[in-house]
């Protein structure tokens, strides 16, 4: 760089004075601001530090033009709108671990530093530190040959003031995430070392822990259980240890089959330069590296970043944007496991979306990808040409943050079903509707009587049950979610017309019903004068479902029913509309490790698809995924695609399908028709 980085530190405790101190002794960067809720702590700060600006408020911060990267240490609940807001602002980000209280914060935090191409990185110093380095080294050089077990603990006691921020569940106290994370980062990078990788995720994790009279855990332990990837072998257990009222040994621990490796300080190395010693025994001989450094720890923190810049993430050991996302999901299991959930996290809690403003749907003209709708007679509401699924989410955190971002970017529909995960999805889709006050704007699409509750009674008994858990009086579409052709079809046609007549659903439809059964559903309706089928949500997908993903599924890819959604322009929402993944790299001859991707979609023809889909995404410069949702939605009768996304990045891909334009020709090539 040709001059220095010029950071600005949001907030102004002890730990931005720590930074403040490392920064001044770095190679890349100067500090020319600082903010803070106080101005006299600001000012306080800024002439302890020789700070040029001291701003009263963190708006003003983020909006000083001098300032091109942010420290942000605040308290944990507090980093993800900063984030978001710096990243908003242009700032490069530096945000204090950890990211945020779980997963989801983390997952928002880093999809708005990607969609406004800043950097960003958590700030784990002892990923930065050469000592990270040497260790990995010697790891990867098998010195210890293959690793099986490590220990690590990060533990301390403190005070019991229930108001301060180790103890203070609304300020995301706790050891887990205060000092339990370096655990579980150091445990799921040596563990990829191991295995020649960055990090690998644990495939299980067991948590015990005691949470105290303020609801945060004062000490746990948890056991991550690490298997080898594809290809290679062994199993590697690591036994994590925490606590904020507990002193420990605070060391790491790695044994192999050839021998151990101790780090005794590997958290906080050499704050002001100095040596550090890494403790090997290999083959019975025992040798102290010796790993000096003049630099301060926190300048080679701030100095990683500078470099970094370019690319918007860190290269590891240092923490990338998946690293953070990995380490606080195993977070959140270690916190599942023993019970703890913050009051931030609880449906409800919070009124607006981690940004801090209130929930709108953004500017047409902010967006890159602006949605796409169709209207459905009976359904006086825009109805997204994506449909964002319900079924995947456990706990409210995450599906808040996934439903904001759908919100806002311009989703309209959610489907869920009576069946999926015990009816939490329901709940917790139920939840964020009232919380966020949007019925009126939203499209709620239900499901219920699934084998072996296929019949009038149960499906009335779910309907009344799901509209409990949804919260509301009325679904906008309502789908049989099977059939059974046990029970005559006039019979389902009289009761779904008893709740439309209600008020308790718009239109309906059926899941996974044959297009004869429809038919017939539809000519008994006629001829009684009542309501008929308006919908039919089947598998339809560019790839042909080779085998059902679960039992009972039914495609809609075969002529005869193809040919009636066109004559009738019947509405048809297609499920597993990408092929679950499989036009995505994780699809492929040689790839079998996915044995339901395998099962349900390999076979020739689908890879003759795929490699259509890719050569045409190459000359209309889109994603794969694109070509394949695209496809589904440029069919001649009302298309919709449910989209089932894990994470926002997931979301934001799987937009800019509705832009894709096809033409008739290069649908049926598509397919292999032309």
């Amino acid at each position: 760089m040709s001059e220095r980085l010029a950071w600005g530190i949001l907030g102004a405790g002890n730990i931005a004075k720590a930074f403040a101190t490392g920064l001044s002794k770095s190679r890349t960067g100067r500090l020319v601001a600082v903010g803070s809720r106080s101005m006299d702590k600001a000012r306080q700060f800024a002439q302890e530090f020789g700070v040029e600006r001291a701003h009263g408020s963190y708006e003003d911060l983020l909006a000083d033009p001098k300032v091109q990267a942010v420290y942000i240490c605040t308290p944990h609940p507090m980093h993800p709108q900063w984030a978001i807001r710096a990243a908003e602002a242009g700032k490069h980000i530096l945000c204090e671990k950890p990211v945020g209280l779980n997963h989801a914060q983390a997952m928002a935090m880093i999809e708005a530093a990607r969609e406004h191409d800043v950097f960003f990185m958590e700030a784990f110093m002892y990923r930065c530190h050469p000592q990270t380095a040497r260790l990995l080294e010697i790891l990867r050089a098998g010195t210890i040959g293959q690793v099986q077990m490590i220990q690590a603990t990060f533990s301390f006691r403190a005070g019991d003031n229930p108001e301060s921020r180790l103890m203070n569940n609304k300020l995301g106290g706790g050891g887990i995430l205060d000092v339990g994370c370096y655990c579980t980062s150091m445990s799921r990078l040596v563990a990829g070392a191991a295995w020649g990788l960055p990090f690998v995720e644990p495939a299980q994790v067991v948590g015990l822990g005691h949470v105290g009279k303020t609801n945060v855990d004062e000490y746990a332990a948890a056991i991550l259980k690490f298997q080898a990837p594809p290809g290679q072998s062994g199993e590697i257990v690591a036994q994590v240890a925490t606590g904020v009222r507990l002193n420990q040994d605070n060391s790491v621990r790695i044994y192999g089959t050839d021998g151990s490796i101790v780090v005794p300080n590997p958290w906080i190395p050499a704050r002001e330069g100095g040596s550090v010693k890494i403790i090997v025994n290999a083959k019975g001989q025992t040798q102290e590296i010796e790993v000096k450094s003049d630099e301060y720890l926190y300048g080679i923190e701030a100095d990683t970043v500078a470099k970094s810049l370019p690319a918007r993430q860190a290269s590891p050991p240092a923490m990338t944007w998946d690293d953070t996302l990995g380490n606080m999901a195993t977070l959140d299991r270690w916190r599942q496991a023993i019970g703890l959930v913050y009051d931030e996290e609880k449906p409800g809690a919070t009124p607006r979306p981690l940004h801090g403003r209130p929930l709108a749907r953004r500017p047409v003209g902010s967006l890159k990808h602006p949605m796409k709708y169709a209207r459905l007679a009976g359904v006086d509401k825009d109805i997204s040409r994506l449909i964002v699924g319900c079924d995947n989410q456990r706990v409210y955190a995450h599906s808040q943050a996934l439903f904001d971002d759908w919100f806002e970017r311009g989703g309209t529909a959610f489907d869920t079903a009576y069946g999926y995960g015990d009816g939490v999805p329901e709940r917790l889709l139920g939840g964020w509707v009232k919380s966020r006050g949007v019925r009126k704007d939203v499209v709620i699409i239900g499901k219920g009587a699934h084998t072996p509750q296929c019949d009038p009674v149960n499906l009335t008994r779910q309907l009344h049950e799901s509209l409990n858990r949804l919260q509301t009086d009325h679904v906008d579409l309502y789908l049989m979610h099977r059939d059974n052709p046990e029970v005559p079809v006039g019979e389902f046609v009289d009761v779904l017309n008893e709740h439309k007549k209600a008020g308790r659903l718009s239109l309906f439809g059926g899941s996974n019903w044959t297009i004869e059964r429809i038919a017939a559903a539809n000519e008994y309706a006629a001829r009684r004068g009542k309501a008929g089928f308006s919908i039919l949500s089947n598998n339809l997908s560019l790839a042909r479902m080779v085998d059902p993903p679960w039992a009972g599924c039914i495609s809609s890819k075969h002529p005869a029913t193809l040919a009636y959604l066109e004559k009738h322009q019947m509405a048809h929402l297609a499920w597993s509309s990408q092929a679950r993944g499989f036009f995505t790299d994780r699809s492929g001859p040689e790839k079998l490790w996915d044995e339901e991707l395998v099962r349900c979609w390999y076979a020739d023809d689908n890879f003759e698809r795929k490699a259509r889909a890719v050569e045409l995404a190459r000359k209309k410069g889109v994603e794969v995924i694109s070509i394949a949702a695209a496809w589904v939605l440029s069919q001649p009768f009302p298309s919709f695609a449910l989209i089932g996304p894990r994470l926002i990045h997931e979301t934001v891909t799987s937009i800019p399908s509705v832009h894709v334009e096809l033409t008739p020709h290069e649908v049926k090539w598509l397919n292999l028709e032309a």
